[in-house]
């Protein structure tokens, strides 16, 4: 048996995605919370001077502030994952619950309790909560105030959250994660580190430099959780995406060699508890001052995660040839070329399960700990037939040849596994577009595009093979 009988199977969501509740029990507004659904609204319909000036949401629809409201049916949709066999469940706190202006004297007590409920609820079922403490949200007063993560004020008052749900839930969480996908702020800065670029000249210092103060904040956050919570594990997660050279030609391998340095150089940090030493030729032939102090060497060097994360849903190609780099993929941020050996998804991401393996282990060869999948599955319009049942093979497909890719990984290459966790176990909203016909889930929510629907759940038909799937612990496929 190549997974071991403690592997951790389950399902990962994050809050501002699934909650709703947006305004509820005293929470204040978040970063996602102001933005409109649609296909550009982190660029053509993101308003700056809106999210800075308002303090009410202007006019529109802004899927996060229902979401499939998970916070009124957390316990409903918890008898579900319950009924797959979940053993974790990956979710995330939106600290805007927690302290509504990021900055509060005191945190907000119903905030607290909610949480309180949900993990309680996990437990009953046998659930262990696998929690992250920033996806992708943060109080929106701390983009007005401070223009989020590219402030050092913002590091203090992370960790103050971060100790806070700590000695709150030191009982009921066992597994945290600091930052969920902290290079995505190097693309997406407002969604990844709730900050604003107005001079796109200054854009790759800011976001550098935001990055930098994450990397401090999750560092001294990792001190404290070993501190409070000494049976507890913390680690960090990281989008990763396996690239191939388009050719042979040795300038396309280095195309991909300089993917791979971009990409993993803050879990590098996270990890191995400094820069890596290209990145610091980097800052300063781009003349970047991230503001790093020794200070900060001693706090990275002193306190690194206990094991390694990762999203993983597609790879890519990529060329030095400026022909073939103009014919880009859709679909991802990270760029890179159509690779004509693989199938792509609707939304453009190429099915690639060999590069599960390769990912694994390459992070087990970089890091040599323990590693987790927190996110991977297949994103498509699932159709209800005329009798209202879904039958999604095409997921199950995907699921099927990436899983056993991870068991090939653990038992024939000697990876060092802790879990697995399928990304969207229930519908929910889109980060990127705020779409809900993006669907991942093995539960179907009724919910449109437009907020329309009754938010009623029901089960496809991958909900049935993933609990095979959990019962023999990945034999039955």
């Amino acid at each position: 048996m190549a997974f071991p009988k403690n592997f951790l199977w389950g399902g990962a969501i994050a809050a501002h995605q699934t909650e709703g509740a947006y305004l509820e029990d005293g929470k204040g507004r978040s970063t996602c919370d102001v933005l409109h659904g649609g296909k550009g609204r982190l660029t053509e319909i993101f308003d700056p001077q809106a999210i800075r000036s308002n303090i009410k949401a202007p006019r529109g629809y802004f899927p996060e502030h229902i979401a499939i409201d998970f916070y009124h049916r957390f316990r409903e949709d918890l008898a579900l994952f319950a009924e797959m066999g979940f053993k974790t469940l990956r979710t995330s706190i939106s600290w805007a619950r927690i302290f509504p202006n990021g900055d509060d004297a005191q945190p907000n007590e119903k905030g607290l309790a909610f949480y309180d409920a949900l993990f309680d609820e996990c437990l009953k079922h046998g659930i262990e909560p696998l929690v992250t403490l920033s996806h992708w949200e943060m109080p929106i007063h701390l983009t007005r105030k401070y223009n989020g993560w590219v402030s050092r004020d913002i590091i203090p008052l992370f960790v103050n959250y971060a100790k806070t749900v700590f000695a709150r839930y030191k009982n009921k969480v066992m597994y945290w994660l600091t930052f969920n996908e902290i290079n995505m702020t190097l693309h997406i800065p407002f969604l990844g580190s709730g900050m604003i670029v107005d001079d796109p000249a200054q854009k790759e210092s800011m976001c550098y430099t935001a990055c930098h103060n994450q990397l401090v904040a999750s560092a001294l956050t990792v001190r404290a959780c070993h501190k409070m919570l000494p049976n507890a594990k913390i680690g960090s997660m990281v989008t990763s995406m396996t690239a191939y050279p388009y050719t042979c030609k040795p300038e396309d391998n280095w195309e991909k060699l300089e993917l791979e340095f971009a990409n993993y150089c803050l879990t590098d940090v996270q990890a191995r508890g400094a820069y890596p030493s290209w990145m610091k030729h980097f800052f300063v032939s781009r003349k970047i001052n991230v503001g790093i102090n020794a200070r900060d060497e001693k706090i990275l060097r002193e306190n690194t995660v206990d094991f390694v994360s990762f999203g993983y849903y597609a790879s890519s190609a990529v060329s030095s040839d400026p022909v073939i780099r103009s014919q880009k993929t859709t679909g991802n941020v990270f760029g890179g070329v159509q690779n004509p050996y693989l199938k792509s998804s609707e939304w453009g991401w190429q099915i690639d399960p060999i590069g599960l393996r390769v990912a694994l282990n390459f992070l087990w060869d970089r890091y040599q700990k323990p590693l987790f999948i927190v996110e991977n599955g297949l994103g498509a319009r699932d159709m209800p037939d005329i009798n209202g049942e879904i039958h999604d093979d095409y997921r199950i497909e995907y699921l099927r040849e990436h899983i056993r890719m991870a068991k090939a990984a653990v038992e024939e290459d000697g990876v060092e596994l802790l879990g697995f966790t399928s990304w969207g176990c229930i519908d929910l909203i889109s980060a990127s577009t705020g779409e809900m016909s993006k669907r991942y889930g093995f539960i179907y929510v009724d919910r449109n595009d437009e907020g329309g629907g009754t938010l009623r759940r029901w089960r496809k038909k991958s909900f049935y093979w993933y609990r095979d799937v959990i019962a023999s612990n990945g034999e039955q496929l």
